[in-house]
């Protein structure tokens, strides 16, 4: 099975070094299948049986040293069987390394046995010549029945698994992504496992058909097969303790301690799993962490947040900037008749403490669920809302837009963290991370919509939008308004549905001023007829629906053509596939800021040449409103924590309170928003006393 190839910087033994190897207590099949390079120091080989042909290169009398752990350059106590090892390894005490490639300065210290076998995929999905489907080795995504299934790769985006996993009626698109995953058998396949440079490897008990990248550090791990762990210098991977990994591609930057337990599975980079977390059937994406709990059949987006021992997931598509509460059972096949059933959840998805929800259930953008048994299906199509358990089994309570109201510093501050806690180095996936987007902006159109459909019902009478803003306190004062396409079977009662229906009209107006005011910042644009010119040159169609792939915003449009793309084969490589990706993200700065626009013209129902200076005025003061609003909001929504007298009865006084939680005039998060505010209001007060 070997495939080792020799290099013209290699050379036979001379029978001095064979006699020093002997001496040492050395063996080989063949002396003649023993290449090495000059630099080669026979002195620092012992007590080692060397199987089939090996190669080895130079070996320096000196110490490597990593993670506490300093081992001499050479090679002790370890049987290779058709291997290449690099310039000054250390291997130490390794029972049975077979079909292996080692970098140079990489450590193999304590290891059972790490081999490759025949047909080793290290993770793949693609299949040899020989092989039928049956032999493929699929990733279960988002339904338990298998029916959304992926082939994992290595290099695979959180965008091409949400493509794959859905569009499952499109049968030449399907076909298609196979296709290009089967090409790369030929740009990666090897016969040879590989240990990148600088990796270490120590304390594990099996290895079987694993790559490992640069730099990467094993320690202590069960069980390691069929796997590709990606690692580099900029971003090292860790996998530590206990763990056992089985069919699986780890991402770059990723740590994995602790008695993990993953099989068939992808993660994505700077991802943490970690505390004994069960982890199957899942594609886990960039910064995100699941700690302690059970986790399968899922897709998760980016920054995932998963951390309690008694939680678990199953069955779900949920996209990024999600936290999962204890106890939360979000899943199972157990209220159906068969495992079939799946959740649907926008980013932003915060499931409140011992939740239990029922399959199928759909989630709209930031959704906040209160604690309690969720007996019926769920549909909740507002976004930013709280939901709530109702009296009976078949009803809830549903607050539209309770986010901006009460809990606007988690709102703010998660879009902030999120920037600060991206760790990758190669972003190859963009992220959306801002609360206000053209995703979660629709959805409040949609909202509108909604909510005034059903105050009009309410009311007996059409009420206009204007109408609803202005009557806000009375209609939610006298009106009961339910929606009854929410719950299978049963109503949503809405909590003050004028508030709601004003805050999502409220928030389209400051998302499209903040466009207008980035506009004016970033352009030469000294005159309302400069901005007029220049949005009538500038702005970019209207698209109003989008699709969150992997974390990245993108028109359908744009989706749709490359489906039919790839299913025509103008497309042929998931390589293509990636740069179209970028080339998505260079468009949508332009394309965000032309939605807000036409959000705004849309809202106000005219056209861009009924835009006026002083409409322009308006929207801009209301950005200032608006913005000292949501930083009033977010500080008091932190500083409840202080002033909640039941929060106090752990400490003995508020200097103690201090001293452990801090001031809340002193969260560095709260100081920087208001700094960015403040500036932010100056700047445009000055441009509305200079338009004209």
């Amino acid at each position: 099975m070997s495939n080792l190839k020799t290099s013209a910087d290699l050379r036979h033994l001379t029978s001095q070094e064979i006699d020093i190897l002997k001496a040492n207590r050395n063996t080989a099949e063949d002396w003649q299948n023993i290449l090495v390079k000059d630099g080669f120091n026979a002195h620092l080989v012992q007590n080692c049986q060397f199987l089939g042909t090996v190669h080895i290169g130079k070996l320096e009398d000196t110490p490597l040293q990593a993670e506490g752990l300093k081992v001499p350059v050479g090679l002790f106590n370890a049987t290779l069987d058709n291997c290449q090892i690099g310039d000054n390894v250390a291997i130490r005490n390794v029972g049975f390394l077979s079909h292996y490639i080692v970098g140079s300065f990489s450590i193999l210290f304590n290891i059972g046995e790490a081999f490759v076998t025949e047909k080793a995929k290290f993770g793949h999905g693609y299949l040899e010549a020989d092989e039928d489907e049956d032999d493929r080795l699929w990733i279960e995504l988002a339904n338990e029945n298998g029916n959304r299934a992926i082939l994992p790769f290595e290099g695979i985006l959180p965008a091409d698994a949400y493509l794959w996993s859905r569009n499952r009626a499109d049968k030449k698109f399907q076909q298609a992504l196979i296709r290009l995953t089967d090409q790369l058998k030929q740009q990666q396949h090897t016969q040879m496992g590989q240990i990148g440079e600088h990796a270490v490897i120590k304390d594990c008990r099996v290895i079987k058909n694993v790559k490992f990248g640069s730099h990467c550090l094993v320690s202590g791990a069960n069980r390691l097969d069929n796997l590709t762990i990606q690692s580099s210098a900029e971003e090292p991977t860790e996998i530590k303790e206990g763990v056992e990994l089985i069919n699986g591609i780890v991402g770059y930057g990723n740590s994995v301690v602790y008695g993990v337990k993953a099989i068939n599975f992808i993660t994505g980079r700077n991802v943490k799993l970690q505390y004994g977390a069960r982890f199957i059937q899942t594609f886990l994406a960039d910064n995100s962490t699941v700690s302690c709990c059970e986790v399968l059949n899922n897709l998760l987006f980016p920054f995932h947040e998963q951390h309690h021992n008694n939680s678990f997931l199953i069955a779900t598509t949920v996209q990024g900037q999600a936290n999962i509460a204890a106890g939360a059972t979000i899943g199972s096949n157990h209220n159906s008749r068969a495992p079939d059933g799946e959740i649907f959840a926008e980013r932003g998805f915060w499931p409140g403490l011992c939740s239990n929800f029922k399959h199928n259930s759909y989630f709209a953008a930031f959704a906040l669920l209160a604690k309690g048994n969720y007996y019926s299906e769920l549909n909740i199509q507002l976004p930013f809302a709280l939901v709530s358990p109702g009296e009976k089994n078949n009803e809830i309570y549903i607050y539209p837009a309770y986010w901006f109201k009460h809990n606007m510093y988690a709102l703010a501050r998660n879009s902030w963290k999120f920037k600060k806690r991206d760790k990758r180095v190669h972003k190859e996936q963009p992220i959306e991370t801002d609360y206000l987007a053209p995703d979660t902006v629709e959805a409040m159109f949609n909202g509108l919509q909604i909510l005034q459909k059903a105050i009009s019902q309410a009311a007996g009478k059409n009420l206009s939008a204007q109408q609803i803003i202005d009557q806000q306190k009375s209609l939610d004062a006298e009106l009961k308004v339910t929606l009854d396409d929410f719950v299978y079977h049963g109503l949503a009662h809405v909590l003050k549905p004028a508030q709601g229906f004003s805050i999502y009209y409220q928030m389209i107006e400051y998302y499209a001023g903040l466009a207008l005011y980035k506009i004016l910042t970033g352009q030469e644009i000294d005159s309302f007829k400069a901005l007029k010119d220049y949005l009538q040159t500038n702005l970019t169609p209207y698209f109003r629906r989008w699709q969150n792939l992997g974390g990245q915003l993108v028109p359908e449009d744009s989706i749709n053509a490359l489906k039919e793309e790839l299913a025509s084969g103008k497309i042929d490589s998931w390589h293509k596939v990636h740069q179209r990706y970028q080339q998505w993200w260079q468009l949508y700065p332009q394309q965000k800021i032309s939605h807000a626009v036409h959000s705004l013209l849309n809202l106000y129902q005219i056209s861009l040449n009924d835009f006026s200076v002083e409409l322009l005025k308006d929207v801009l003061q209301k950005v200032v409103v608006i913005s000292e609003e949501l930083s009033q909001n977010a500080f008091k929504s932190r500083q409840k924590d202080y002033t909640n007298p039941f929060r106090k009865i752990t400490y003995e006084n508020d200097q103690e309170l201090v001293s452990v939680l801090g001031r809340v005039e002193d969260n560095s998060f709260l100081i920087e928003l208001k700094e960015e505010t403040t500036n932010m209001q100056r700047e445009i007060n000055k441009i509305i006393q200079e338009l004209q």
